[in-house]
C-alpha cells in the first residue's frame, strides 16, 4: 500500500498537477498584466489597511473581512510553515525553497482569481450562511452538464479536510506536545477534539470569531521567534539566499545525513510544500471566503493574494531562513520533519527552542483543525443542500470531523504527508481545469473592479453584472 500511495503521489505531482497550476498562474498574470506585482501597493492597502477597520466593508455576507481572511490563514497557516517547510529542505534540498517562490507568486493571483468568483457565484443556504467555492462557480459557471465535478470536488474536500485538517493537524500537534513536554499522545488528541468541538457548536460565525482572535496572535509570535533568529545570524543571510538560489538549478549532493536530491525532485518538493501551505490553486480558502461581507467579489480576491503573501512569502521563508542560517551542520543533518526545524531553533534559543516550536506548531495545527472545517462542512451541504437547516444533521459531521485525529495515533510522518499530497493533488485538478473555463467571467470582474476603484472610470453605484 505504501508503495502504491508513493507511486501515486510521484504521478500526481510530477506533470498532472503543476503544469495544470502554472497554466493557471500565467494565463491570468499575461490577461491583467501581472496585477499582483503592479498592484501590491493596493492589495496590501485594500486588506491589510482594512481588515481591522469595523464597518471598513458593506454588503451581503456571513463574516466580517478580518473573520473571513483569519479563518482562512488559519488554514493555511498551518503545520505547512514549519515542518513542511523542513520536509521540503531535507527531501529537495535548500533549492525547494525558491520554486516555493514562483509557485506563490503565480499563486498570489490564482487564489485571487478563486476567491472572486467563489464570490461571485456564492449562495445563500435555507440556513441563512452564504456558501460558495469551486463546485459552486463549477456549477453555475461552467453549466448543469459539469455538476458531476463539481460533485467530484466536493468529495475530495470533503475526504480531503478529513485527511489533512482533522487527521495531520491533531498527529502533528500530538507529535509536537509529546516532544516538547512528554504529554501521552492520546491526551492532546482528547484536549484537541473537545476545544474543536466546543468552537464548532457556534458554527461558521464561531470559527469566524474564534480565528479572528487567535490567528494573528500565533502568527505574530512565530515571526518575532524566526526574526529573533534572523538577527542573530544575520551575517549568514546573504549566504543563505545564494545557497536557495544555487540548489534550485543544482542537484544537490549526498553530504551529511542527507541521501540527495536531483533538480526534478526539488522542483516538486517545492511546488508541492508551496501549494499545500498556501492553498493557491487548490480551491479550499475561497470556499470560506465566500462567506465574507464584501462590497465586489475582487476585492475580497484580493484577501486571496494576501494570504499567499503572508502563508509562504513571509513565514514560510522566513522559517526556511532560520534553518538554513543555522548552518549546514543543522539543514545537512539528516533530520527531518518538525525535529530540523526544532534543531535550529534550539541553535539560538538553547533548549527553550525547540518548546517554543512544539507550541507554535500546535497553535498552528489547531488553528488548522478548526478552521478548515468550514470547508468540510460546506462541500457537504454542496451535496446535500437541503440538510443545511437541520441541527441534527451539522451535529452528527461536526462529530464525524472529531474522529481522525484518534485515528492518526501511531502514524509516521513520511505516510502522512505522502496523503496529504495525493488529496491536494485530487483537488487542485477539477479546480484548475474551472479557473482555465471561467477566465471570461473573471476578466469582466476584474475590469469592473479596476474601472470603479483603480482607474475610477466608473461610479461605485453601477451594479456588476
Amino acid at each position: 500500500m505504501a508503495q502504491f500511495l508513493s507511486m501515486l503521489n510521484s504521478f500526481l505531482w510530477g506533470a498532472p498537477v503543476l503544469v495544470l497550476l502554472f497554466a493557471v498562474g500565467v494565463l491570468y498574470a499575461v490577461k491583467t498584466s501581472f496585477f499582483q506585482f503592479r498592484h501590491f501597493g493596493h492589495i496590501l492597502k485594500s486588506t491589510a489597511g482594512e481588515m481591522f477597520r469595523k464597518g471598513s466593508q458593506t454588503g451581503d455576507g456571513t463574516l466580517t473581512p478580518l473573520q473571513a481572511v483569519s479563518s482562512a490563514l488559519a488554514g493555511c497557516v498551518g503545520t505547512g510553515n514549519i515542518s513542511g517547510v523542513a520536509t521540503a529542505i531535507f527531501v529537495g534540498g535548500p533549492g525547494a525553497v525558491f520554486w516555493m517562490w514562483i509557485i506563490s507568486l503565480f499563486g498570489m493571483l490564482t487564489k485571487c482569481v478563486e476567491v472572486t468568483l467563489a464570490q461571485y457565484y456564492r449562495v445563500k443556504g435555507d440556513d441563512g450562511v452564504y456558501y460558495g467555492g469551486p463546485m459552486y462557480y463549477i456549477e453555475r459557471g461552467m453549466g448543469k452538464k459539469w455538476k458531476p465535478l463539481a460533485i467530484f470536488f466536493a468529495i475530495t474536500i470533503i475526504l480531503g479536510g478529513l485527511g489533512t485538517a482533522a487527521f495531520v493537524q491533531p498527529f502533528a500537534m500530538s507529535n509536537a506536545m509529546n516532544n516538547a513536554f512528554q504529554i501521552p499522545h492520546w491526551v492532546v488528541i482528547v484536549i484537541a477534539a473537545t476545544v474543536c468541538g466546543i468552537v464548532l457548536i457556534g458554527g461558521v460565525q464561531g470559527i469566524g470569531k474564534f480565528c479572528e482572535k487567535v490567528t494573528p496572535v500565533m502568527c505574530l509570535v512565530y515571526i518575532v521567534a524566526v526574526v529573533g533568529i534572523l538577527l542573530t545570524h544575520i551575517t549568514e543571510l546573504p549566504a543563505a539566499f545564494a545557497t536557495i538560489f544555487t540548489h534550485a538549478f543544482t542537484p544537490l549532493s549526498a553530504t551529511g545525513g542527507l541521501a540527495g536530491s536531483t533538480v526534478a525532485m526539488t522542483i516538486k518538493q517545492g511546488a508541492a510544500r508551496g501549494t499545500f501551505s498556501n492553498e493557491g490553486g487548490c480551491g479550499t480558502s475561497p470556499i470560506t471566503h465566500a462567506t465574507a461581507i464584501t462590497e465586489h467579489p475582487f476585492k475580497e480576491g484580493m484577501y486571496g493574494s494576501f494570504e499567499v503573501f503572508i502563508d509562504t512569502l513571509v513565514v514560510c521563508t522566513m522559517t526556511a531562513l532560520a534553518i538554513i542560517c543555522s548552518g549546514e551542520e543543522i539543514w545537512q543533518s539528516g533530520l527531518k520533519d518538525v525535529m530540523l526545524t526544532q534543531s535550529a531553533f534550539a541553535n539560538t534559543y538553547g533548549t527553550a527552542g525547540p518548546i517554543l516550536v512544539s507550541v507554535c506548531l500546535s497553535l498552528f495545527a489547531f488553528s488548522t483543525m478548526v478552521g478548515w472545517e468550514i470547508n468540510y462542512e460546506s462541500a457537504f451541504f454542496y451535496i446535500f443542500p437541503k440538510l443545511s437547516a437541520s441541527k441534527t444533521t451539522k451535529l452528527a459531521i461536526r462529530l464525524i470531523w472529531l474522529v481522525p485525529g484518534f485515528l492518526s495515533l501511531g502514524q509516521t510522518p513520511e505516510l502522512v504527508w505522502t496523503v496529504v499530497d495525493i488529496v491536494a493533488g485530487f483537488w487542485c485538478i477539477p479546480n484548475a481545469i474551472a479557473l482555465l473555463f471561467l477566465s471570461g467571467t473573471f476578466m469582466k470582474v476584474y475590469n469592473d473592479y479596476t474601472a470603479k476603484y483603480i482607474d475610477k472610470t466608473r461610479p461605485l453605484s453601477e451594479k456588476l453584472n
